[in-house]
């Protein structure tokens, strides 16, 4: 049995069975969806299928990040339990929230000098950052010490390759990622954005592909190019979306189809409410480790 907890954000965006299933704890993020605060609990307090129609509809939603004062709290029960805790946070490329748990650790560090706090920035999002997550509770399954899994994270994260596409361009333009006049050019072109995430924990967009079918092509062929051992990648492949659940399962089918050895069937899930109020719906994610990203 291991003496320290892991934790993540509720923004790693697999499933709340899942983090119990690993024993990993877990804190949430908020949204705000038509002036109403809720927490992001992986769909507990509103159905994903219920969010991404009422977002299609032009219900408008905001963001919240865990502050410093949650963390605290959060990081003093485990604290109070005479328990470590290494938290993996959601990328500092896209939140606070990774400088206000690493802010948080030293207050309770401070309160409970015993206890160790140690916070890795994932630079990842949604179900890579969950992908992550699931690695660091194999390692800890198998006898990796706190300081050596957080060694292990530190040296190994930008190995984990984050692939996305959208079908629809409506909040890119509304959250200002596409310009108004590009947006509908694009949309009457059918231009799908082809995004991953940098070295920086960035969302970067590196190409436009013209039709839903060819980009579900391009976002494998990025697998091929750069998946651990090629086609021979024998490691966890995950797969989020945003109320668009058959392009998912298409990706699905040629990853499963590219790599035959793959551990498992292809794990679908929503991507969640904290980072689909900025992608709305038809939003797909590739998630697979392989050669560092740029």
């Amino acid at each position: 049995m291991s003496d320290y907890v892991i934790s993540c954000c509720s923004t790693a965006d697999i499933t709340k069975e899942h983090l119990e299933q690993i024993g990993v704890s877990y804190i949430c993020f908020h949204f705000i969806l038509d002036g109403k605060d809720y927490a992001d609990d992986f769909g507990q307090s509103i159905p994903f299928e219920e969010f991404y129609a009422k977002m299609a509809s032009g219900s408008d939603t905001r963001t919240s990040q865990v502050n410093m004062s949650e963390y605290v709290k959060y990081f003093t029960e485990f604290a109070k339990q005479g328990k470590d805790v290494l938290h993996i946070s959601l990328s500092g490329g896209l939140s606070g929230s990774f400088n206000s748990a690493v802010n948080a650790a030293k207050m309770v560090m401070e309160s409970y000098p015993e206890r160790k706090i140690l916070v890795v920035d994932s630079l990842g999002a949604s179900s890579g950052y969950g992908l992550l997550v699931d690695k660091a509770a194999e390692l800890r399954d198998k006898g990796m010490s706190q300081q050596d899994l957080y060694d292990w994270l530190e040296k190994n994260k930008l190995k984990l390759h984050h692939w996305f596409f959208s079908t629809d361009l409506t909040f890119y333009i509304k959250g200002g990622r596409v310009s108004k006049t590009s947006g509908t050019i694009g949309t009457i072109l059918g231009i799908c954005p082809l995004l991953n995430m940098d070295a920086a924990g960035k969302l970067i967009p590196r190409a436009k592909v013209r039709s839903k079918k060819k980009v579900i092509q391009e976002i494998v062929k990025r697998m091929e190019s750069h998946a651990q051992n090629g086609y021979d990648y024998s490691e966890k492949c995950y797969i989020s979306q945003s109320a668009c659940i058959d392009d998912a399962k298409e990706v699905a089918k040629l990853v499963t189809d590219k790599f035959p050895k793959i551990n498992g069937e292809v794990e679908i899930n929503y991507i969640g409410t904290t980072i689909g109020s900025h992608t709305g719906p038809g939003t797909v994610a590739l998630f697979f480790w392989g050669d560092e990203r740029d």
